[in-house]
């Protein structure tokens, strides 16, 4: 799973280039560190970085913050660019290097084995057509990361993960699981909603009972 650092012009896998970003020093890796590491055309990996930091343990509002930036390049990605781009003011925003470090010592070893298994095949899934579609899913998977929701962010981030592994290895089994897990975000969702609504008629029963 290689891809082009633009700071050295060198082939250089994921794993690596996050080892990187974890080892230089700076109390803050800001987005705009990100972005320059990953390269101007580096839809996949830099939304991939950004899967991992959501996968981690927020508190309710954490991922507002964190899945921003998710949404803006599922958006780009929708749209059909072929360059990523983020607005100058976006690129201050940071997670403690700290965090990071013990983020990438827990899914280091998972992700070289990711390296070694993922490889290009079903090209139509991650095609132009197809990474539009991906596009679409992860602006609706970033706009749950955004919503405050306990616990609400794993399960849309590991999609996001795995949408971004298929655009970057051209990988679409990788791009199957992604959908499978949307569909499992979805469903979710949709009992999470029905018991809400339950409990609310449910309580005003019970207040109507009382009164």
């Amino acid at each position: 799973m290689t891809l082009i650092v633009t700071s050295s012009g060198r082939p250089c896998a994921f794993s690596e280039v996050v080892e990187k970003l974890a080892a230089r020093r700076g109390e803050k890796l800001c987005l705009g560190e990100v972005v320059e590491a990953f390269g101007d055309r580096a839809f996949g990996p830099v939304m991939f970085f950004f899967a991992l930091i959501n996968m981690m343990p927020w508190p309710p509002g954490g991922t507002t913050l964190t899945g921003a930036p998710l949404l803006l390049l599922s958006m780009e990605l929708a749209w059909g660019r072929d360059e990523l781009w983020v607005p100058r003011w976006t690129e201050r925003a940071s997670v403690r290097r700290s965090t990071f470090r013990k983020l990438i010592g827990r899914f280091q070893r998972g992700l070289k084995l990711t390296e070694r298994l993922s490889r290009p095949r079903l090209h139509f899934l991650t095609g132009s057509f197809g990474q539009g579609l991906i596009g679409i899913a992860c602006v609706f998977l970033s706009i749950v990361l955004v919503l405050p929701v306990w616990g609400g962010n794993l399960l849309p981030a590991v999609a996001v993960g795995f949408f971004s592994l298929g655009v970057m290895q051209r990988d679409g089994l990788a791009v199957i699981a992604g959908w499978l897990l949307t569909a499992a975000t979805v469903a979710v969702l949709f009992l999470a909603w029905r018991i809400i609504v339950a409990s609310v008629s449910h309580g005003f029963d019970w207040i109507g009972r009382i009164a």
